[in-house]
């Protein structure tokens, strides 16, 4: 795939100050410009990013989306940086998209915007003092319909940007694997530690996601064992917020539609699965713990165990959220022909002791953040 490396572009009308004589943007959406003040409020050693660059790799995703914008908010904040703020390489595939959601940043000289598949080397001149790769598909809709295209940017992706991590020797590197590396395991391993290990087929199509995921985090720690890279790992479980996409195919993004869009939830299974949900703004902090902050070589569940419920309590819940709706919950069949592949997993709940010792701790609970997810989605500025 060609690659496209943009300095800076376009402009925007949405500006609030001055840097450098060049204009510095505020998100549009007021919920994710308050999640991202509440970010950089914390106590996160936001002096360590002083005058460097951070490489994100499939910065147009979801989770890594509030990556972007958090760095670009340090601007607003030069006392936490040392007046010398970081940069923005953000590593994309698709340009029409990247520009849509970034254009607030278009013009500021701390953002850049590169166009190429995370599965093809880096141009020599990209030299990134942090490495974030978050390039991967996320959704199981996708794991059918292109298991190769799932494979390859959590391996050949990962070796590629271990490999500029090495030749530039970068500060820190942190790798997005999946709770899904845990595959299918027994209760007595639920709350489940990094240490655990369960059952994963390999010949079992919707694995392409896990297995990959497993491999990528294999590389890590090769190439940290072998060659010193500062990587860590991060295996996010359950993360929902503003920005994610309505046609996502997994349940909460579907029951988050259908309150968005005024429409029964449509309950496709008995409901007993239970998951530990994350507000985005929680796991975003927990995100820049563990690339500043982490052990090189280590893997850290984060998620919020206290927000451990039923698939059909948490439709139950999103109903109650919005009364003057009158939405139900309803139950209904799978179509055939719906491209998403259920999980085998009865329970998934994460251990995050290992991250406490970070000093974080999620604290939004599922009313709150999946309104503010649901108020966000509704007021039209996200693209």
């Amino acid at each position: 795939m060609e690659c496209r490396y943009y300095e800076m572009h376009s402009s925007s009308s949405t500006f609030d100050m001055k840097a450098n004589g060049s204009s510095i943007a505020v998100h549009p959406n007021p919920i994710i410009a308050g999640d991202i003040t509440r970010i950089i409020s914390s106590d996160i050693e936001w002096s360590r990013l002083a005058g460097c660059s951070v490489l994100i790799a499939g910065a147009a995703g979801f989770l890594p989306t509030y990556l972007v914008e958090v760095v670009m908010a340090l601007w607003h904040h030069p006392a936490l940086t040392g007046n010398d703020p970081p940069r923005v390489i953000a590593l994309v595939r698709s340009e029409d998209r990247a520009r849509a959601k970034f254009a607030h940043h278009l013009q500021n000289p701390g953002f850049t915007l590169l166009v190429q598949d995370v599965c093809t080397r880096l141009p020599a001149e990209i030299r990134p003092d942090f490495i974030v790769h978050a390039a991967s598909p996320a959704s199981p809709k996708y794991y059918r319909d292109d298991p190769v295209g799932t494979i390859g940017p959590n391996t050949v992706g990962t070796q590629h940007l271990l490999e500029c991590a090495a030749n530039v020797d970068a500060k820190g590197f942190l790798f997005f694997s999946s709770a899904e590396i845990y595959g299918d395991l027994p209760e007595s391993m639920i709350p489940t530690r990094e240490s655990d290990a369960g059952v994963l087929d390999p010949t079992d199509p919707r694995n392409c996601y896990a297995e990959s995921k497993r491999l990528g985090e294999a590389l890590c720690i090769a190439w940290h064992r072998q060659f010193g890279v500062a990587a860590s790992i991060v295996r996010p479980f359950h993360v929902y917020g503003p920005g994610m996409r309505l046609d996502d195919g997994r349940v909460f993004a579907d029951f988050a539609a259908a309150v968005v869009h005024g429409r029964d939830i449509a309950l496709l299974s008995t409901g007993t699965a239970s998951r530990s949900f994350c507000y985005l703004a929680d796991a975003t902090e927990g995100f820049f713990r563990i690339l500043l902050r982490g052990e090189s070589g280590t893997a850290y569940n984060l998620g919020n165990p206290e927000c451990e419920i039923s698939i059909a309590e948490l439709a139950e819940i999103l109903t109650a959220l919005y009364p003057e709706k009158g939405l139900q919950v309803i139950r209904a069949a799978r179509k055939a022909e719906d491209p998403y592949m259920p999980s085998k997993v009865e329970r998934s709940c994460p251990d995050i002791g290992r991250l406490r010792l970070l000093s974080w701790k999620p604290s939004i609970d599922i009313r709150t953040g999946f309104r503010r997810t649901i108020d966000s989605l509704s007021c039209g500025t996200l693209p």
